[in-house]
């Protein structure tokens, strides 16, 4: 340090010496640039780990781990990345058979999955649900709900013997309280609302048949033989779009896919020759890929 120049501050505080004035200025330090995809986060031996490779590893990874906050699977995933590389570096580009057909077999996933998903993306605008939703629950909707109980038992002997009971005029509550194996018939064998679907096709049949009141013969399901009760019907409304938004987006989407592979495939040159020799039990065989 020079002798001196630390005393110049105070020799100007004190007028002692004048010292030139000068502007005060304010500077900016220039905004950083926003890291993107291909912002490098880490180096291994010159081979580059980036913020992209780090976004799109988290998107492997299970469900329950992509729940963790990002300042763990950062720092996680990052060094996931490095372990990998400095193992990648030791192997060698030299693959394996296996390795081989592994990876045409991940490009080939990679590349049919972008593909649906371009797909998928144009396959369900608002308007497309919209003309769904009116399609599906329209004017022209028209379901039915069912209001049915039963009674479940073993054998169809059984069955008969209950129908025949309830004939005499016995309460068919109070049969399905005491005969009944099912778990409705503590209830009375009540069985609550249902639409179309819901219920196995035979016992499902058998309600469609009754009318309000009435009580079925014997009808066997793979649960048993059952004799059903149709207690009340009545016309389901249709549900409000935001209800089934989501479902029929999903439905057109599927659909969208479906169609467009279909229409791919007719339209491809596709061979399956027969194969001297070739059994489906050679899908186990692991050692034909080890080389």
């Amino acid at each position: 340090m020079i002798k001196g120049l630390t005393a110049l501050p105070a020799l100007a505080l004190a007028g002692l010496l004048a010292l030139p004035a000068v502007a005060e200025t304010k500077t900016e330090a220039p905004a950083a640039a926003k890291p993107t995809a291909e912002t490098v986060v880490a180096t291994v031996g010159g081979q580059e780990i980036t913020l992209g490779q780090i976004i799109v590893a988290r998107t492997t990874l299970p469900q329950q781990y992509q729940q963790l906050p990002p300042e763990v699977l950062y720092d996680a995933i990052l060094e996931q990345l490095i372990q990998q590389t400095v193992l990648a570096e030791e192997h060698g580009p030299e693959l394996s058979l296996h390795s081989k057909i592994a990876l045409a077999n991940e490009t080939r996933q990679l590349l049919a999955g972008d593909q649906i998903e371009k797909i998928m993306a144009s396959a369900a605008s608002e308007d497309d649900i919209k003309a769904a939703y009116d399609a599906q629950y329209g004017a022209n909707y028209h379901e039915m709900e069912y209001n049915a109980s039963h009674i479940l038992v073993e054998t169809e002997d059984e069955a008969k013997a209950i129908r025949k009971e309830l004939d005499d005029g016995a309460d068919f509550a109070e049969l399905a309280k005491t005969k009944s194996t099912g778990p409705s018939g503590p209830n009375g064998g009540e069985l609550g609302w249902f639409s179309k679907g819901m219920m196995v096709p035979e016992f499902e049949d058998a309600v469609m048949a009754l009318k309000p009141g009435e009580v079925s013969e014997p009808v066997q399901t793979q649960f048993g033989w059952h004799i059903v009760k149709l207690n009340e019907e009545r016309e389901k409304p249709a549900p409000a779009l935001e209800e089934v938004h989501d479902q029929l987006a999903a439905e057109l989407q599927q659909k969208a896919v479906a169609d467009h592979v279909k229409e791919l495939v007719d339209n491809a040159e596709i061979t399956r020759p027969q194969v001297e020799g070739l059994d489906p039990a050679m899908i186990q065989d692991l050692d034909l890929v080890r080389k």
